[in-house]
C-alpha cells in the first residue's frame, strides 16, 4: 500500500471567517470553482455542506490518451458553521481522499482559508511513481485558480 500524501494551500480572502464560509455554502460555489481546463461533469449534488450531504462528478483522469473517465462519490462531514467542513471520497479513483476546508479569522476583517487534502495514490509505489509529480502539479494549479476565484468573488 502506498504512503499518505498531503497537500496544503492557503490564501488570505478580505472578508471574516463567517463571510469565506458562506461564499462556499451558496448553491454555484462548487462550478464556479471547477477551472474551465478541468474535464468534470456534476452528476448530482444533494443541498448544501452538511454532514451527509454528497456531490457526484464525473472527471476524466490520467493524462493524454490514456485519461479515463471515472465517478466520485463525495461525502461531507465535520461541518462547523464559519469555521470547516470536510469531505472525503466514497468511491473515486484515490484509495482515499479527504479534504479539509479550515477558515481561520485574522482580528483584522480578513481571514486565511486553509484547504488541506490528504490523499493515497492508486496502485502503490507504482501510482506514486507515475502519478506523484503530476498529481501534486495539478493540485498546485487547481487551488491557484480556486483561490484566486474566491479573492474575486469576495472582493
Amino acid at each position: 500500500m502506498s504512503r499518505i500524501e498531503t497537500f496544503t494551500a492557503r490564501v488570505t480572502l478580505p472578508v471574516t471567517a463567517a463571510e469565506a464560509f458562506a461564499w462556499h455554502e451558496r448553491p454555484g460555489a462548487l462550478p464556479d470553482l471547477t477551472p474551465p481546463w478541468e474535464r468534470i461533469q456534476l452528476v448530482s449534488m444533494t443541498d448544501g455542506i452538511r454532514d451527509g450531504s454528497r456531490v457526484t462528478i464525473r472527471a476524466r483522469v490520467g493524462l493524454g490518451p490514456v485519461g479515463l473517465w471515472t465517478t466520485w462519490v463525495m461525502e461531507h462531514y465535520g461541518h462547523a458553521p464559519g469555521r470547516e467542513f470536510n469531505d472525503r471520497m466514497l468511491r473515486g479513483p484515490f484509495p482515499l481522499w479527504e479534504h479539509r476546508h479550515l477558515f481561520t479569522d485574522n482580528g483584522d476583517g480578513t481571514c486565511v482559508m486553509t484547504d488541506t487534502i490528504r490523499y493515497r495514490l492508486p496502485l502503490g509505489i507504482a501510482g506514486r511513481l507515475a502519478g506523484g509529480w503530476s498529481t501534486r502539479r495539478k493540485l498546485s494549479k487547481l487551488f491557484a485558480w480556486r483561490h484566486a476565484v474566491t479573492r474575486a468573488g469576495l472582493g
